[in-house]
Formats: structure tokens, C-alpha cells, sequence
């Protein structure tokens, strides 16, 4: 079964990249391309797609905005439609959803909005196929795209809630034998090597007890912390140069005792232009 497909992203060699993993996995009509959230709506009303892939951070709306504005909108078109059998409650249908972004921080509120699937980039060929496996047997299923109207409300909810919950003042972070309390100000950087996070600040440094990056990202300020690197999340009040690096890309030396040099990943070299206004 060839499935039809939306790609929208703000970002034009995004979208070339993912078009072209597209043609190699097969299978995958892509009928449109669109740069942000609007042209998003627009297109997924015009065309009926069976899959989008939908970047997060966008102009005009943000993916989940897109989504929130699509739910609104046929909601209420099911309410003002022909009354239907009571064995046969009203649906909201939608395309299937795979997220497709930089940042691995709106995962979990991904799926809670019922995504197929959650694309990091850059893309990876495997992870593309196995999102459209997902989508493809998503669509096999009876009402796969469908949402009784008992979800309705509680979608609409889920998408305007304020996100997350307050994370603590301070962390705990083991240094040989002992657990120590340190405010996340003090953080400099966190790293992941052979599945222990190594957290470090201008004085001393441990390990946490988190088992992923993700994990800690959950417990650290979003306005503080970035990560810049798959293997590593920094503090950027703890950046003490940006320095160029090879093929336009850059890495950052941070104000710890060592100066260590993180670099930054070619996803997130948008995000540190956007920071530091390069």
C-alpha cells in the first residue's frame, strides 16, 4: 500500500533530506511540502494525507498547535454534520503524525498526543522506515486515524495544558562515596559515556543517577540547559567561547577547570545561531 505524505518543516534542506529518505525506503507519495504550521493546516485540509511529518518549532504554529487547530476543526464539523447512529459515535479523523525534529525534549508530549512516531535529526534512513512501518500498520487497523469523541476534549486539554512540572532547586550528584546536593546553576555540563552521565561544575565533578540524558532533561531548567551534542547537555551560562570548527559547524569551550570543548551537533547549529545571534 503506497501512502500519501505531507512534509513540513521551516527548514528547506530538512525537507529535501527527509523527501529523499522518503523516495529511498519506496512506498511514500509525498504530495506537498510545507514551511510552517499555517501552510501545515492548509494542506492537510486540501490534500487528506494518510502521514505527515511535522517539525515542532515553526513559524506561525508550532506542531502541536497544528494538531490543537486540526482537532478544534473537525470537532466541530462532526458536531454541526448529519446526526449518526448511535452504534456508530462521532470521529474526529486525522493523518498520522510523526514528529520530525531537533529537539528530543517535546518527545514525551508526542505521544501523548498519539504520534506515530518521533524523528530526531538528522534523519537516519532505518528510523524513517520504521516510522512509516509504524504509520503503515497504524492505517491496516479498524478507525486507525480516528478519535472517538470521548478524546476529543481530553486531547484538547492535553495540548493546552502548561507543560512539565516544576523541576527541583537542586540535584543530587555522586562523587565517590558521597551523595551531594548542588544547585543546577552550578551545573557546567553533563555528558553520557558507556551509560554513565558525568555531571560537572566549575569545582568538582560526578555521576547522576539518571539513566539517559532524557531523564535528566526532565529534571533540569529548559531555560538553562541545552543540549547541544547527543552526548551532552550544557548550561549555557557556563559557555565561555563559541569556537568555529570544520565545515561550518562549531564547538564550545565551557568555563570548567579543564575548559573542555563540547561540540555541536549539525541539528542543533540552528539553535546556537538563534542563542548567541551568530
Amino acid at each position: 500500500m503506497t501512502l500519501t505524505a505531507l512534509i513540513i518543516d521551516d527548514e528547506q534542506l530538512a525537507r529535501e533530506e527527509l523527501k529523499y529518505l522518503l523516495d529511498q525506503v519506496g512506498g511514500v507519495d509525498v504530495l506537498a511540502q510545507g514551511a510552517n504550521g499555517i501552510e501545515a493546516v492548509d494542506l492537510i485540509e486540501e490534500l487528506h494525507p494518510d502521514l505527515v511529518f511535522l517539525d515542532v518549532q515553526m513559524p506561525g504554529l508550532d506542531g502541536f498547535a497544528v494538531i490543537e487547530k486540526l482537532v478544534a476543526r473537525r470537532a466541530k464539523a462532526v458536531e454541526e454534520g448529519a446526526p449518526q447512529a448511535q452504534s456508530a459515535p462521532p470521529q474526529v479523523v486525522l493523518p498520522q503524525i510523526v514528529f520530525a525534529t531537533a529537539y528530543d525534549q517535546y518527545a514525551v508530549r508526542a505521544f501523548e498526543v498519539n504520534a506515530v512516531d518521533y524523528l530526531l535529526k538528522p534523519f537516519d534512513r532505518a528510523r524513517v522506515e520504521q516510522a512509516v512501518e509504524r504509520a503503515r500498520g497504524r492505517l491496516a487497523g479498524t478507525n486507525s486515524g480516528s478519535l472517538p469523541e470521548s478524546q476529543i476534549e481530553s486531547l484538547l486539554r492535553l495540548l493546552n495544558r502548561p507543560q512539565g512540572v516544576p523541576q527541583p532547586a537542586k540535584l543530587i550528584v555522586q562523587a565517590q562515596s558521597r551523595l551531594l546536593l548542588i544547585d543546577q546553576a552550578d551545573i557546567c555540563f553533563a555528558a553520557i559515556d558507556g551509560g554513565v552521565i558525568r555531571v560537572v561544575t566549575q569545582s568538582f565533578e560526578g555521576c547522576s543517577k539518571c539513566r539517559t540524558l532524557e531523564e535528566l532533561l526532565d529534571l533540569l531548567d529548559p531555560a538553562l540547559f541545552w543540549r547541544a551534542h547527543r552526548g551532552f547537555v550544557v548550561n549555557i551560562n557556563h559557555i565561555r567561547e563559541v569556537v568555529p570548527w570544520f565545515k561550518s559547524s562549531y564547538q564550545l569551550r565551557m568555563n570548567d577547570k579543564k575548559q573542555t570543548e563540547i561540540p555541536v551537533s549539525r541539528a542543533q547549529t540552528r539553535r546556537l545561531r538563534e542563542l548567541f545571534n551568530l
